[in-house]
């Protein structure tokens, strides 16, 4: 089930975690690797570091929903897997629901249809812990009912019933992936950006921190770089094939003690932190349970340690002074 000597498709390849599995499957060894983006918010700078070891690697501007234009990819590149992580992000689907419901829904459709006629050999869906809405209970388990709250977390779940649907029906070889909320460098620093460039953002300017609501909403937090390693070790596991898998650490973090932990690491214990309104959409508690995962690879994504969150915010402080 590896992927060394194989042709590679990563949809959604120049953005956040899409750019860092692209420089994971390389030490693999692949024959080939061809990224699919839009660059609605990937960044062709998140690539450089894989252009400079895989100069042959072929970046293709098209929208991932197109069935007729991914077609065409797998079958002129040999794909033999997919790893499918493009997407339209949760911030845009407050502002443009229905091209994110449509876009998101198409994705998976498309993929599964490639699948089912036979032209690729393997399907890595990534989805979203957002599916599931707010815990119903903790930690949350792959059987925990969807409760989505946004129609970005709608459209992840109706995704992935499509790919289940396809397992069960056609017996396409796919596994979906559900990370939980996910910290490193290259995260969008822009439009739709995560908390940690916003808040590095807002200190750097001199402007207060916001923190929607009361600040004790939760999320189960994985340094990027954890999260691909364990979807390339899911992708090459025959027991991982029509499975869907948590991927979390199981430990819990307020949006309040991750404000302070960031504050800390840019030494500015005392910068100035309001409450506003609560966000649309806001899940308010969020713990995986991760039991299936480590059954199945034998472990799990570390907690996030002031290491890696470290790492995080001085390459933001660099990118945005």
């Amino acid at each position: 089930m590896s992927v060394r000597s194989k042709s590679i498709l990563v949809t959604g390849g120049a953005g956040f975690i899409g750019s860092h599995l692209v420089d994971r499957l390389i030490r693999d060894e692949p024959s080939r690797i061809t990224v699919v983006d839009n660059f609605f918010l990937g960044n062709l700078d998140n690539l450089a570091d894989a252009l400079t070891v895989r100069p042959d690697l072929e970046i293709i501007r098209v929208d991932a929903s197109d069935l007729a234009a991914m077609q065409d990819v797998v079958t002129a590149n040999k794909v033999d897997t997919v790893f499918d992580l493009a997407m339209v992000p949760l911030p845009t689907s407050l502002t443009y629901p229905d091209w994110t419901i449509r876009t998101n829904v198409g994705i998976a459709t498309t993929f599964c249809e490639i699948a089912r006629r036979g032209l690729v050999d393997r399907l890595i869906h990534v989805s979203s812990s957002e599916a599931y809405g707010s815990a119903r209970y903790v930690p949350m388990d792959e059987n925990h009912p969807h409760d989505a709250i946004t129609p970005y977390a709608a459209s992840k779940s109706a995704a992935d019933h499509i790919i289940e649907s396809y397992v069960q029906t056609f017996n396409i070889d796919a596994t979906v992936i559900r990370p939980f909320n996910n910290i490193g460098p290259r995260q969008n620093p822009g439009t739709y950006a995560g908390i940690v460039p916003i808040i590095v953002r807002r200190v750097l300017a001199g402007q207060p921190v916001e923190i929607y609501g009361d600040g004790e909403q939760t999320r189960d937090l994985s340094y990027v770089g954890d999260t691909v390693e364990l979807m390339a070790q899911i992708q090459e596991s025959a027991e991982c094939r029509g499975k869907v898998l948590n991927v979390a650490t199981g430990v819990e973090t307020s949006v309040n003690e991750l404000v302070r932990r960031i504050l800390g690491l840019l030494g500015r214990e005392d910068h100035p932190v309001v409450h506003t309104d609560a966000r649309p959409g806001d899940v308010r508690r969020h713990c995986a349970d991760v039991t299936r995962l480590t059954a199945l690879i034998g472990h799990q994504p570390s907690a996030l340690s002031d290491e890696s969150l470290k790492k995080t915010v001085d390459w933001y402080v660099e990118v945005l002074s």
